[in-house]
């Protein structure tokens, strides 16, 4: 799918609608904090080329506590409104105020599908059947 049908499709759908799904890995930094681990190079054979042996393959990108905790809620199967709700749900001194949740989530994960980081399941389109 091109460029132009993922955006008609976005602009048609409302976000909160939406199902995000990862792209990349992520390990553990704390208890609470987690990185992302986006690869150096996306094609092997460049990769053999290009990537030096001292050099690690990945770029670890470090989350906020915000950050984690919505990046380990994208499971494929929540939408972004459940995502909020679920974030609305821990203890309220660490999501002040509770009404800009759903905005500061929308805002974080369009942030990560304009890196690639994540998709949205409505693009992909359905899988193959089980």
């Amino acid at each position: 799918m091109n460029f132009f049908q993922r955006r008609r499709i976005l602009k048609k759908a409302n976000f909160l609608d939406l199902t995000p799904v990862r792209r990349i890995g992520d390990e553990p930094l704390d208890e609470s904090r987690i990185s992302l681990l986006m690869p150096r190079f996306k094609n092997r054979y460049t990769s053999a080329m290009f990537q030096p042996r001292s050099k690690d393959l990945f770029i670890r990108i470090k989350l906020d506590q915000f950050g984690s905790q919505t990046w380990r809620l994208i499971d494929g199967k929540t939408n972004v409104g459940g995502i909020a709700e679920q974030l609305n749900r821990e203890p309220p001194e660490k999501l002040e105020p509770a009404e800009e949740t759903p905005e500061r989530v929308t805002k974080f994960l369009a942030m990560l599908y304009q890196q690639r980081y994540i998709s949205f399941l409505e693009i992909l389109g359905p899988g193959p059947a089980k």
